[in-house]
């Protein structure tokens, strides 16, 4: 009777590639979500690299020319081509929204963490103005600033600017209340007897515990970004020169464009907004499965 060792009956973990695309399997939303955010960037980053950005820009081509071989997408009332605005304005929408999605985000779990972890009268001022300043519309603030700028000074900064300058309060809302729960836990606790110090603790043991909650609230910072970028350039608070997607749509309500026959100026803005919004929607809404043990599905 032979015996069977301890290696032929091991039984193999699967890698870290297998347990991703096995999630991603289970979480539709986030797969899509994520295949949806590539898809945009390779579109993006490809026309960038073989379509001329000049040519996004008025008096550049000859205008009103529907979709076709010569102009895949058409061209504009103001002599723009619409695939070379296109590519131009998701790349200016985008960084927008990374920049201030990013931004707010980092300041917002800063101020989470130091609100949270050291509580007191610092933990009383941030949550006080975190809860005077929520209540307060984001959209008619914006509205008010872009609209007291003169349009000459209005960029793609100053625009993430003025979308940023609100962004951080939800994160830090939300951080608060995850440092809260996670500093009262066993291994918290562990730390602070072995004499590690509050930037050991809060970078070692709380801060990557915390990554897919950071990451689901700046997923959601640059969705609202994006969005406050769209429907400011829309109402025409934006950089007017600039072919941003919300840009396109307020050039082309501006003109009459449905009245006149030129469909294909505002469809396709339209439509990658809906796309782009969508994508980061999808992807929001996985990371929040992700973060959320009580909404995580199991096998």
């Amino acid at each position: 009777m032979s015996t069977v060792s301890l290696a032929d009956t091991r039984i193999e973990q699967p890698g870290r590639v297998r347990l991703l695309l096995n999630y991603l399997r289970r979480n539709k939303g986030l797969a899509i979500g994520l295949t949806m955010v590539f898809l945009l960037t390779l579109f993006t980053v490809v026309g960038l690299l073989t379509i001329d950005s000049a040519k996004a820009y008025p008096l550049s081509v000859q205008p009103k020319q529907p979709p076709g071989a010569k102009y895949l997408l058409g061209t504009d009332f103001f002599g723009r081509d619409l695939l070379a605005e296109m590519v131009v304005g998701m790349w200016q929408t985008a960084l927008i929204g990374v920049l201030a999605g990013a931004v707010g985000t980092i300041i917002g779990v800063i101020l989470g963490f130091i609100s949270a972890y050291f509580g007191g009268w610092v933990d009383s001022g941030i949550k006080g103005l975190c809860q005077i300043l929520t209540p307060i519309p984001v959209f008619l603030i914006q509205v008010v600033i872009a609209g007291s700028m003169d349009k000459r000074d209005v960029t793609i900064y100053t625009m993430a600017f003025i979308v940023l300058l609100l962004a951080w309060m939800w994160p830090t809302l939300v951080i608060r209340a995850q440092v809260l729960t996670m500093k009262e836990r066993q291994f918290v606790a562990v730390a602070k007897l072995s004499g590690m110090r509050a930037p050991g603790i809060i970078f070692g043991e709380i801060l990557p515990n915390l990554l897919p909650f950071i990451a689901a609230a700046f997923v959601g910072q640059v969705f609202s970004a994006v969005f406050a970028s769209f429907y400011l350039a829309v109402l025409g608070l934006g950089p007017l020169r600039e072919p941003l997607l919300g840009n396109i749509i307020w050039a082309a309500q501006s003109q009459g464009a449905f009245f006149n026959g030129w469909w294909w100026w505002p469809i396709w803005p339209a439509i990658a907004m809906v796309l782009v919004l969508g994508s980061l929607a999808l992807v929001n809404m996985g990371l929040d499965e992700l973060a959320n043990p009580r909404i995580r599905r199991t096998e």
